[in-house]
């Protein structure tokens, strides 16, 4: 029986604020190399369409054995589970940064316990879109750690250092809430057991520039009366240009009887809106016994339709005296 194989990529960013906690795996490391008036957590570069930039990145090696690693560029998006900064991989198609950053080697070896700097060149072409572009350069290892079992998980390493690059031009920061969608959990019996609910929403960077978005839900019940009122917590740290998330939120103790509206609105710089969503809560018994009930009203208002136009018919057709 042939074994299944799947390769996965595990990647990390530069998340802090030095390079002396750079993106770093335990293995080696990826940061820009120090400016003349500080070390960089990563590389915030301006351009003009047409414009080129030259930098440097550092690759560090923290194990006591050589490492050889494929340098390249790649652009960033969010992801789809959560909304993390993530980037393409070396065989996904780039169109930004990734396209633009080429360093001088696209694969550097690096000695045990050492560091290489290797000088890169951003290119913004012509026509490029004004706004932020970000992305990545990354140090891929391309050897592949292979898993035991029937389905084998080939992983591959990469460390990546971020790019964000602002394209000069007009900036239009821009957010919008789609698809709002409301599901409720109700307990067989009212009033035995828990009830719940989730809201479900897209939020969309309609814009050119990265956002740090703020989402704040709000529920309302007959005669407006307020039942919940938060600012939620899971949302992307970072909202990409043109990048869309599907997010939930659990609401905890929503009523089990109740009219109602749901909105979210989301803020960021310079931006908010907002998008809304009936609700309809019912428990299921509730809702078997008034089903029961109509389907009987509509059984025996049709009987007595039938009975009266029976009755009708017999009276028309009685002999006059």
């Amino acid at each position: 029986m042939r074994k299944l194989y799947v390769l996965l990529l595990s990647l990390f960013l530069v998340t802090a604020a030095a390079p002396a906690h750079a993106a770093d795996n335990g293995s080696w490391s990826v940061y820009p190399a120090a400016s003349q008036i500080a070390a960089r957590p990563y590389f915030y570069l301006s351009a003009d369409p047409g414009q080129s930039i030259d930098d440097k990145v550092v690759v560090a090696n923290k194990t006591a054995e050589p490492q050889t690693f494929r340098l390249y560029g790649a652009d960033a998006y969010n992801t789809a589970r959560d909304g993390g900064f993530a980037v393409r991989t070396v065989a996904e198609k780039q169109r930004g940064v990734g396209a633009w950053a080429k360093p001088a080697k696209s694969r550097v070896t690096v000695p045990a316990h050492g560091k290489v700097t290797v000088p890169f060149t951003l290119t913004v072409p012509e026509g490029a879109e004004p706004g932020d572009h970000p992305g990545a350069l990354v140090a891929l290892d391309e050897r592949v750690d292979k898993g035991d079992g029937a389905v084998a998980l080939g992983v591959q390493r990469a460390v990546a250092a971020r790019i964000y690059l602002r394209v000069g031009g007009p900036t239009v920061p821009a957010i919008s809430v789609e698809n709002v969608h409301v599901s409720h959990h109700q307990p067989l019996v009212p009033g035995l057991g828990d009830s719940g609910a989730t809201v479900s929403y897209t939020l969309h960077n309609t814009g050119n520039v990265t956002l740090s978005p703020k989402v704040e839900l709000r529920a309302t019940g007959l005669f407006g009366r307020t039942l919940l009122a938060r600012e939620l917590a899971r949302i992307p740290g970072e909202l990409l240009p043109g990048q869309q998330v599907r997010l939930t939120e659990p609401w905890q103790g929503a009523p089990q009887l109740d009219w109602g509206d749901v909105t979210l609105t989301a803020s960021a710089k310079d931006t908010h809106e907002s998008a809304s969503a009936a609700f309809f809560a019912l428990p299921w018994l509730v809702a078997v016994v008034l089903f029961g009930a109509a389907v009987v009203g509509v059984v025996l208002w049709v009987r007595l339709r039938s009975s009266r136009r029976r009755g009708w018919a017999r009276l028309r057709g009685a002999p006059a005296h």
